[in-house]
């Protein structure tokens, strides 16, 4: 094997990026550009490593505040086990950076993130639902979970809605309270996307898109708990056609049981990881599984 060369990621690098990121299927759910990746770029860093002009593999990191949420971190199976992808970390997250990520169970990852400062925090739960099996818990299946409000939509397909910019400055404001950090450019860039809408509920707020017939809720916040479940009620009640429903939810969030009870299925789970534990709120917030 060539030498490793790790380094910002280019225009002209964006076609060996995706295809590395579609190798490990991360680019599923995202069917038109822009995706995360151009997000990565615009609002935080993306990183490429490089053997013999190819790219094999690739880091992704979003800013909120002082916080980095490492989002991306692949490396062809070829490639694995050969310093790739600790060169990629240590150029995307210097030490002593205040970060975040989700890790799967892959030992060799566990392993790099741990060594990179960051310490397991509790599973990350990706939760699905299905309307058509919604009961008593009410249409969209978090009624009984966190209050019934129906919050004000914002639509973002073809951006025709989010000019009202001060929504999305309010949603954010709250999301800075609950993720960690401020990050409204980039909370205005995914409200801008086809298919994006924004719920507020008072002291909450959610994100929501659609994609071939599924939604995907997040990120998902509010001043308590309870503010947290009535946006994500707010945002599946706008969306009573879809045929699945997503979310990720901290285990140790209190809705995590009563959306169970409620019908939510754990389709998978990740390992959520930070240096500090105090830098999220996970009591009142629900992450966005690409944006953090």
């Amino acid at each position: 094997m060539g030498e490793t060369i790790v380094r910002m990621a280019q225009d002209a690098d964006m076609p060996g990026v995706r295809e590395v990121a579609a190798h490990f299927e991360a680019l599923d759910g995202w069917t038109d550009m822009p995706d995360f990746l151009d997000a990565e770029r615009a609002f935080g860093t993306l990183v490429v490593g490089e053997v013999d002009e190819r790219i094999v593999g690739l880091g992704g990191v979003l800013r909120r505040g002082l916080i980095s949420h490492l989002g991306d971190l692949y490396v062809l199976p070829e490639y694995q086990s050969s310093g790739v992808g600790r060169g990629i970390l240590g150029f995307a997250l210097p030490s002593g950076t205040p970060a975040v990520t989700f890790s799967s169970d892959d030992s060799r990852a566990l392993g790099l993130y741990i060594r990179q400062g960051m310490r397991p925090v509790c599973p990350l739960m990706y939760l699905t639902f299905t309307p058509d099996a919604a009961t008593s818990a009410g249409p969209s299946g978090v009624r009984a979970a966190g209050g019934g409000a129906r919050g004000n939509g914002v639509s973002g397909a073809n951006g025709e809605r989010v000019a009202d910019g001060s929504r999305v400055r309010e949603a954010g404001a709250l999301d800075a309270r609950a993720s960690g950090g401020e990050r409204t450019g980039t909370l205005s860039w995914y409200a801008g996307l086809p298919g994006v809408t924004l719920h507020l509920t008072g002291s909450g707020y959610a994100f929501a898109r659609t994609t071939e017939g599924d939604l995907e809720v997040g990120p998902v916040g509010g001043e308590t708990p309870e503010d947290c479940g009535a946006a994500l009620s707010a945002a599946v009640a706008a969306h009573p056609g879809v045929e699945e429903v997503q979310v990720a939810v901290p285990g140790v969030h209190p809705l995590l049981p009563r959306l169970l009870d409620a019908g939510w299925e754990i389709d998978d789970l990740d390992t959520l990881m930070a240096s500090d534990p105090g830098l999220l709120r996970l009591d009142r917030y629900c992450p966005h599984p690409d944006l953090g």
